[in-house]
């Protein structure tokens, strides 16, 4: 109630339309006099032939219409307003001296959005108006901001096409130059300033691309561009491939990756691409607030219908207050070597995983460490 009398308050009358249809002329006078001393804009007809005509020509934001009519009754002239695209959606506040249940039911069905009772008060009639008035205006409203939404929406996919394929890529080729050369040169070959810089470049390319890949992934996950294609998949397989790729990464800062494979497969049920995704967030997480000299575990096993996949470090921890939002709020965190995190690649392990039918946890203990695991349904026998 309080929202619609803020939205009364801010109409402005003078922009809205009233269509006012009776046979009778000292009806439409006195309307025409009483609305136009609200500011509304006033057209008039004086038949439900007319109302049509005047309906398409002025296209009003309300109809008073009459019932009781000489060539067609208000109750046939709304069911043709109502069958017509350009003038379905306009309201019609029936006028009439029938205060009969059925009478009042029947226009209904043929599309009334209120009644006013000849002899009407004058108070009343305004009121009645100015409610539907203001169910314009609030669809108005919907619709200016459904146009905004939709231009918003146009301005992220053009965001998105600039991350898929003007930034992404190169940086990809940047990320994959400065691995060869950090793997190629010594401090002793280049100097140690020198080898601080790329390897500190290094790094960083690393992250950028990281944050693109997740941010490009996130944007077709909610967008519904991203399509899950579940499929058989032994982590003995998937797993090791992963570990490789963080193997010289986590070198950069001398830490040791633990990984070992079951005696068995371990077959679940996953989107290929999706589980990688988790596994690799988790690792780079647990590479960034690792300090040098420390390990990450890499640790599988069976766990009732799933399959569970944990990344062990030693790091910094979590404290517990954060640990209730960690999958949900992206925030910014730093590494134990300065790396900024926007918090988004969790936000993104969390969605593959609940779209895969499994499910992300996290166990840490403040200046110890941490255990991000990551639960996948198995293949079913």
């Amino acid at each position: 109630m309080e929202q619609e009398e803020l939205l009364e308050s801010k109409i402005n009358r003078s922009e809205y339309k009233i269509l006012i249809v009776d046979d009778v002329v000292s009806n439409v006078l006195l309307l025409k006099i009483l609305l136009s001393n609200e500011r509304y804009q006033v057209c008039t007809a004086n038949s439900g032939k007319m109302c049509i005509e005047q309906a398409k020509n002025e296209k009003p934001d309300l109809i008073l219409l009459d019932v009781m009519m000489p060539d067609i009754s208000g109750f046939d002239t709304a069911v043709i307003l109502k069958k017509d695209p350009a003038t379905r959606d306009i309201p019609i506040i029936f006028l009439t001296a029938l205060n009969n249940p059925s009478d009042l039911v029947h226009g209904f069905k043929v599309g009334a959005n209120d009644f006013l009772t000849k002899p009407f008060n004058k108070e009343e009639l305004l009121v009645r108006v100015m409610h539907q008035i203001t169910l314009v205006a609030a669809k108005r409203l919907i619709q200016q901001q459904n146009e905004e939404l939709r231009q918003t929406i146009g301005n992220r996919d053009k965001m998105y096409s600039v991350i898929a394929h003007d930034l992404r890529s190169p940086m990809a080729s940047i990320r994959m130059v400065l691995n060869l050369v950090v793997s190629a040169v010594t401090p002793e070959s280049v100097g140690q300033e020198l080898f601080d810089l790329l390897d500190n470049a290094n790094r960083e390319s690393e992250e950028v691309h990281d944050l693109l890949d997740n941010l490009l992934k996130w944007t077709k996950s909610q967008t519904g561009r991203l399509t899950v294609v579940m499929q058989d998949l032994d982590l003995n397989d998937i797993i090791p491939g992963v570990v490789d790729i963080f193997t010289m990464i986590a070198s950069t800062k001398h830490i040791k990756l633990n990984y070992s494979a079951t005696d068995a497969p371990l077959v679940v049920r996953a989107d290929n691409d999706m589980l990688k995704t988790i596994v690799r967030n988790l690792m780079s997480n647990a590479i960034k607030f690792s300090p040098e000299e420390s390990s990450i575990d890499i640790i599988m096993q069976p766990e009732g219908d799933y399959a569970k996949i944990s990344v062990r470090d030693h790091g910094v921890g979590i404290s517990p207050e954060r640990l209730g939002n960690l999958f949900k709020k992206g925030e910014t965190t730093y590494g134990t070597g300065g790396e900024e995190g926007s918090g988004l690649g969790l936000q993104l392990c969390a969605d593959f995983a609940h779209k895969i039918g499994g499910s992300v946890t996290v166990d840490s203990t403040l200046g110890e460490g941490s255990t991000f695991s990551v639960l996948v349904p198995l293949k079913k026998d």
